[in-house]
């Protein structure tokens, strides 16, 4: 605030100075067109005395106002330069009545009413009336029409000045102070934003992930520490907005320019996680996960947005060391599983075998093929290449396979009073690999008695399209939570209530049948309400 008021009051004094010198400078100006006019027109007036000594004050006062430091003065000081401005021009107009110098004692009127508001106003002009009242009784000027703009025009006009001086000088007072006062109010805004702007620089910097602002045009407007870290790490110039060269999930195929991530940002497309690997294969790589937002001007217009992007290169490769070690645990415990089971089998197949000991059997027989299934989904779910999965399509009929796996899971849901019902009517005929199908209504048929609750119900159904098929299999369960349905479909994941549970599972069945169906060209949804039910739904189509 002190320092506010120390350049409001040197700006109050510079003005002063400069209000000064300019209301003489323009007087002066004036002063030298008449003594030019009168020079070509009447030579011999500006020989006259009172003529040359009222020119010469006046020339005078305009050197002294440019070298006076009048802001070091008292401001009253100031006020003698347009007095004797009057004085000097009564002098003038006494040494040639005709130039009509009379009219230059407008500019003290003028300077002193808008400096020192009603009180130089009255001074002025009654200064300038009484000595034009005095200069025409010492010259014997009788009163008449000829006299008129001497004794009452002139100073009538001077009065109009002073008082119209008066009024815009008020005015422009108000306004400066209105102006003052916003740009005081404008000036704690910016200094806020500023500080806000500062915070905002440092907290984007201080995270670990990077950050990329852009405006309406593309043009990005923030790149944070993070982003211009990543960026020297391939020997980028800090300023850089992307990499060059983007690698897609697979580490191997290049993005192409329309799919980048920054130019799908700037088009206004909103994406989460799109992960992109940074660095030559077989060189240092780092893999970013990557989201964007819009943002939108108060008209709904695209605004610019915001990139968002994470390193996941130790998530990723975590999870790539997890499915390593899945596969080659599950490789190795396969052929043990295979050679146990086979041995059951002989063992069962022994008629002198007392039934508590065949009892026994069978239950070591039913948890190894258990165990060797587990050990199946482990090994398909731990593989990201697809071409692992054989596919063989043919012509199917979807209603026997639905009844086949209704069949086969029959007494496992009579244990529990689950009723099965096959709401399937007719063939339904369709391109695709009915081995990998029964895969998938199996799962889904195992889980739905599952988790379903006691004397339950499980419903298949299906409904044929002209290019799909949807099959849905409903049970009247636990159900699930929204936030569980987002996830269902991730490896390893098991809802709450289940995990809580004695109800066995690996977390595996459902990802592995949404890839089963997807390499069919459909798509595997669900559909639930926490302690009604849940209902998946596979679109498949017809035709490859």
């Amino acid at each position: 605030m002190a320092r506010a008021a120390e350049s409001t009051e040197a700006e109050r004094r510079s003005r002063l100075d400069r209000g000064v010198f300019q209301s003489q400078l323009l007087l002066s100006a004036a002063l030298l067109l008449l003594v030019c006019a009168s020079y070509v027109f009447q030579p011999t007036s500006v020989l006259d005395v009172r003529f040359f000594g009222g020119v010469a004050v006046v020339f005078a006062l305009t050197g002294a106002a440019a070298l006076i430091p009048w802001s070091r003065l008292h401001r009253n000081w100031a006020a003698l330069v347009p007095l004797v401005d009057i004085v000097a021009i009564i002098a003038v107009r006494e040494g040639n009545t005709m130039l009509g110098a009379g009219l230059l004692l407008v500019f003290p009127v003028i300077w002193l009413a808008s400096h020192y508001g009603f009180t130089g106003a009255v001074v002025s002009v009654g200064l300038s009336t009484a000595l034009l009242w005095a200069s025409a009784a010492l010259r014997g000027e009788a009163l008449g029409v000829a006299s008129i703009p001497t004794v009452l025009l002139l100073p009538t006009t001077l009065v109009f000045i002073a008082t119209t001086t008066l009024a815009t000088s008020a005015r422009t007072a108000a306004q400066r102070g209105l102006l003052r006062q916003q740009a005081g109010l404008l000036e704690v805004a910016l200094g806020r934003a500023r500080r806000q702007q500062q915070t905002l620089d440092e907290v984007l910097n201080a995270v670990t992930f990077g950050v990329i602002a852009f405006d309406r045009a593309g043009r990005e407007t923030l790149l944070n520490r993070a982003h211009r870290s990543v960026q020297t790490e391939f020997g980028l110039p800090e300023t850089t907005v992307e990499h060059p060269v983007l690698y897609q999930p697979d580490r191997v195929t290049p993005y192409a320019e329309e799919e980048k991530p920054f130019r799908r940002a700037t088009a206004g497309e909103r994406y989460d996680d799109l992960v992109v690997w940074l660095g030559e294969p077989g060189e240092h790589r780092v893999a970013l996960s990557i989201s964007s937002r819009p943002l939108t001007s108060p008209d709904g217009r695209l605004d610019g947005g915001v990139m968002v992007s994470r390193d996941v290169t130790s998530e990723i490769n975590a999870i790539q060391a997890r499915d390593d070690l899945v596969a080659s645990v599950s490789h190795e415990l396969r052929t043990p599983l295979t050679s146990i089971l086979g041995y059951l089998e002989l063992a069962l197949d022994d008629e002198r075998l007392d039934p508590s000991t065949r009892s026994m059997l069978e239950v070591a027989s039913a948890n190894s093929d258990r165990l060797l299934a587990l050990v199946a989904d482990l090994l398909t779910a731990a593989s990201e290449k697809e071409q692992q999965i054989v596919m063989s399509f043919s012509q199917c009929d979807l209603s026997e396979i639905v009844a086949q796996a209704i069949d086969a899971h029959v007494l496992t849901a009579g244990e529990r009073g689950i009723a099965i019902e096959n709401a399937v009517e007719g063939p339904v005929l369709l391109e695709a690999d009915g081995f990998r199908l029964r895969q998938v209504v199996d799962n889904l048929l195992t889980n739905a008695i599952k988790y379903n609750v006691e004397n339950g119900r499980v419903t298949v159904s299906v409904a044929p399209g002209e290019s799909t098929v949807d099959l849905s299999v409903s049970d009247t369960g636990i159900g699930l939570s929204e936030l569980e349905q987002q996830k269902l479909f991730d490896r390893y994941f098991r809802a709450e209530g289940v995990r809580q549970s004695t109800i066995h599972g690996s977390g595996l069945g459902l990802t592995i049948s949404r890839d089963i169906v997807r390499r069919h060209g459909g798509e595997l949804s669900v559909s639930s309400t926490s302690g009604v039910g849940t209902t998946f739904t596979a679109t498949i189509p017809r035709a490859r």
